[in-house]
């Protein structure tokens, strides 16, 4: 599982002109799931992002989780994520996993997210076209992948 994170004063994302989620201050997530992916991936990642510590402290230290803060989180699948450009200038998405081993995965890290964050979590539609806004923050943006959790 892969996941571009960003910091951001307030983010929305609409699917087919209907507003599916919003947030203000908090973590905008997009995520990408691989077919070798299980319940191991989706629980370090669903542990890891609450506890991120990068929002600013009074001393504009980032030494705060966003639990510390009470944001939110707002959650965007994106296949993309797993776009390999090794050859040539399209990408292939073979590692990106295909919707019937995806989707079931992607909804069990948004319910374990849920959990631990202890309310709903707002998200794009998997698959959907969507239109992200966001504000960011900073800019603070990370990279994290389960298989290489050294990036």
């Amino acid at each position: 599982m892969r996941v571009v994170v960003q910091r951001v004063k307030e983010a929305s994302v609409k699917s087919d002109g209907v507003m599916t989620g919003q947030i203000g201050a908090g973590l905008l997530v997009f995520v990408g799931v691989e077919a070798a992916d299980g319940p191991d991936d989706i629980d370090w990642m669903a542990r890891k992002l609450p506890q991120l510590r990068i929002f600013d402290d009074t001393e504009g230290r980032m030494n705060l989780s966003i639990m510390d803060i009470g944001g939110g989180i707002l959650v965007i699948s994106q296949f993309t994520l797993y776009g390999n450009v090794q050859k040539g200038t399209r990408p292939s998405f073979n590692h990106a996993a295909p919707p019937q081993i995806a989707i079931p995965l992607y909804d069990s890290f948004l319910k374990a997210l849920e959990k631990q964050m202890g309310k709903p979590i707002p998200a794009g539609v998997f698959g959907a076209s969507m239109e992200i806004a966001a504000l960011n923050d900073g800019p603070v943006t990370l990279f994290m992948d389960t298989k290489h959790k050294q990036l």
